[in-house]
């Protein structure tokens, strides 16, 4: 990360307000583009009380640098290095300190490019794996977090593009929108994430999220 003129740069804590304010982003701008209103006080109570029951969930005793915006556009294939070095890395500026699974669901659940969840769930096994074998992962726990940072990017990444459309006039990013809600449908079927699929079920229906395309 840059260290700006005058000072050591720290690099932030993605902690419970940080995701409560990117979680809330859905019913600024997604909820008002799908119904054509506001949201209630009572949905944005129950939201709340949802997501602050799961937020405790993936706040790691030991946070790493997470990206978030770990995807395709801003990963480069750099063949004429070696390694690691290979894999060329842009938009770095938005790292916090979070929970490792974030990243990896940045990846698998790519929101401009379709990743096949066989492929997904390859990738995912082969990173598990690969931490497991160094001791540094609990799996379980790994794929609740993974499930709930899943739901919690696509939550958000809804609310952007529906902004991007409504205020900005860029309305390209409508087309994603199917894709990104497909992505939310699979990882709420987790089964530690029902309180959250019973929210969803009830107040943003596939089959209405599906009525944005």
């Amino acid at each position: 990360m840059p260290i700006p003129s005058g000072g050591e740069h720290v690099v932030p804590r993605y902690d419970i307000e940080a995701m409560t304010i990117e979680t809330e982003l859905l019913l600024n701008w997604y909820w008002p583009f799908l119904t054509g209103r506001e949201a209630s006080d009572d949905v944005r109570q129950s939201f709340a009380e949802v997501w602050n029951a799961h937020f405790p969930l993936v706040q790691p005793d030991e946070p790493v640098w997470t990206l978030r915006d770990f995807h395709s556009p801003n990963l480069l294939w750099l063949p004429e290095r070696q390694g690691l070095k290979r894999a060329g890395i842009i938009d770095t500026q938005d790292c916090v300190l979070g929970h490792p699974a974030y990243d990896v669901a940045s990846m698998l659940r790519d929101a401009r490019v379709d990743v096949p969840f066989d492929i997904a769930e390859d990738l995912f096994e082969y990173y598990c794996a690969a931490r497991q074998s160094s001791g540094k992962i609990d799996k379980a726990e790994f794929s609740r977090a993974f499930a709930l940072l899943s739901v919690q990017r696509a939550t958000k990444i809804l609310g952007i593009f529906a902004r991007l459309s409504r205020r900005d006039g860029k309305h390209g990013y409508i087309r994603h929108m199917p894709r990104v809600s497909r992505y939310l449908e699979r990882d709420l079927s987790h089964p530690d994430l029902f309180r959250l699929r019973a929210w969803y079920d009830r107040y943003l229906p596939a089959d209405l999220r599906d009525s944005a395309a």
